[in-house]
């Protein structure tokens, strides 16, 4: 099991590369809010779906208040990521937009730092600055 959140991190890294390249056919002569709301139901009921597989849906009854709110954050957040990223797909080059999203690696070991007292490290510090000349490079 030690390994499996690294298989599954991989995984998560395939389908969201899988994503880009079908969102942008997908997108062609489609609003950009409409066909984030269309990827949004079908992602609603493949996770529903998972809970009644996995028949975890009891457990909706335990979720504290913080959980709720946080979640409900966490959602809203990734609604607006979604409706940016899909406007920016449908306007720009994805070779050239998901570059820039992944800057969202950055953001996170800041915020994680910030909010949640994970440590930085040599190592995550000089991966970050790799990271954004890798982004540059990319871009420009």
């Amino acid at each position: 099991m030690k390994i499996m959140w690294f298989i599954l991190a991989l995984l998560s890294a395939v389908f969201a590369a899988f994503t880009s390249v079908l969102a942008k056919i997908g997108i062609d002569g489609v609003n950009s809010s409409l066909a984030t709301a269309v990827r949004t139901v079908v992602v609603l009921f493949m996770s529903w779906a998972m809970v009644f597989i996995t028949n975890s849906q009891g457990g909706i009854t335990e979720i504290s208040k913080k959980s709720w709110i946080f979640l409900i954050l966490s959602g809203l957040a990734t609604g607006a990521s979604w409706l940016c990223y899909y406007k920016a797909i449908g306007i720009g080059q994805v070779s050239k937009v998901v570059p820039i999203d992944k800057l969202s690696i950055i953001f996170t070991f800041i915020l994680a730092f910030v909010f949640l007292h994970e440590k930085l490290t040599v190592k995550s510090v000089i991966g970050c600055i790799l990271i954004c000349i890798g982004t540059l490079l990319t871009v420009l």
